[in-house]
């Protein structure tokens, strides 16, 4: 069964910056971030995975990614995540 993943980086260097993502290889996707290949994570690097989660259907973790990166997904995250 394929998986498609719904991500939470937590910045190892600032503990209060976060980076919510998306991927269907978790451990390479990590690999790149702590490799600086991504612009956007690669000054706040090194990252560790805060919070995972699978889904079996890519467009639900698509649409749950969104839903994360919106205001009422940030604060569910912060209160839940």
């Amino acid at each position: 069964m394929k998986f498609y993943y719904t991500y939470i980086l937590e910045s190892e260097k600032s503990p209060n910056r976060f980076y919510i993502g998306f991927t269907e290889d978790l451990e390479s996707r990590l690999k790149s971030h702590n490799h600086g290949k991504n612009p956007h994570t690669s000054k706040y690097k090194p990252w560790r995975i805060k919070t995972t989660i699978a889904f079996t259907n890519r467009q639900k973790a698509l649409d749950f990614e969104a839903y994360l990166k919106s205001p009422s997904g940030r604060a569910f995250s912060k209160k839940r995540l």
